[in-house]
């Protein structure tokens, strides 16, 4: 139910780009990779949650072709997948 409400409000702007903050702290980011995370940013505010299937998908390829393998290293994409999926756990919680 609680992914159901979340599809239909979305995630507050502020709240995911709070999420992401780990993501990006300690790190010089690159501009790709601050794009890329605020693809996902925009895609959390309009639909509430995010399956990692969609890293792969539009529009996210169309800043690289095979997604976040090739915008961050592993350990990198392994957190982002981790992010996503906390932020998944809490919309059913």
């Amino acid at each position: 139910m609680g992914i159901f409400i979340r599809s239909l409000v979305g995630v507050d702007r502020e709240a995911a780009v709070q999420a992401f903050s780990e993501f990006i702290t300690g790190t010089t980011a690159a501009p790709n990779q601050i794009e890329f995370i605020d693809l996902i940013v925009q895609e959390l505010t309009q639909r509430g949650v995010m399956d990692q299937e969609r890293l792969f998908q539009s529009p996210f390829t169309d800043l690289n072709a095979q997604g976040p393998i090739e915008v961050s290293p592993p350990a990198k994409v392994t957190q982002l997948v981790q992010v996503l999926h906390e932020i998944r756990e809490r919309a059913v919680t």
